[in-house]
């Protein structure tokens, strides 16, 4: 008896919760680690393109120095898109704005996947630097358009919970909850 008791305590507690996840990621420590790498790569690929990367381009033959050209554009494309989308989440973890809100201005910017243009013999011709660069830039925007999706489902979630057919769900439970306690 006293351990039926007990599930049914834990199964009322745990229905009555909707655990986010993506918001537990996007406010843990593992954020910060992505928003301080998101960062320093913006700041690192500004550098190199500025300076070594630029003396490398005027180095290189004619379809290498195009092949440079289109993964730097790129390059800055998706570095510009995580940098938006870093930003924007710090400012949702901070209370600056509501992840509602974020998720409306994140959509005005349009984050979507900016792959390698070039194929792999031709990237692989490119300058290691700039091939570094931009693998790393392809995984934190990988971790980003998954930790993304998570967040957007929890706002689907959020706005389907708001419905008052779910609201009066509730409430009846817990009505039926405090019959069965007396």
């Amino acid at each position: 008896m006293a351990i039926s008791s007990k599930i049914n305590q834990n199964s009322e507690e745990i229905s009555g919760v909707a655990v986010s996840l993506g918001e537990r990621i996007a406010s843990s420590q593992s954020f910060k680690d992505l928003f301080q790498d998101g960062m320093a790569l913006v700041e690192r690929a500004a550098f190199y393109l500025e300076t070594d990367g630029r003396l490398q381009s005027q180095t290189l033959e004619r379809h290498l120095g195009l092949a440079y050209t289109t993964e730097s554009m790129r390059l800055t494309t998706r570095l510009m898109h995580i940098a938006a989308w870093l930003l924007y989440q710090r400012a949702v973890n901070e209370g600056e704005i509501s992840l509602e809100a974020a998720v409306e201005e994140k959509s005005k910017f349009q984050f979507s996947a900016q792959d390698l243009s070039s194929t792999g013999a031709l990237f692989a011709d490119l300058p290691p630097e700039l091939q570094e660069i931009c693998l790393h830039s392809l995984r934190i925007q990988h971790r980003i358009q998954h930790l993304d999706l998570l967040l957007s489902n929890d706002v689907q979630t959020q706005r389907v919970s708001d419905r008052p057919v779910d609201t009066l769900q509730q409430h009846l439970r817990q009505a039926f909850q405090s019959l069965n306690k007396s």
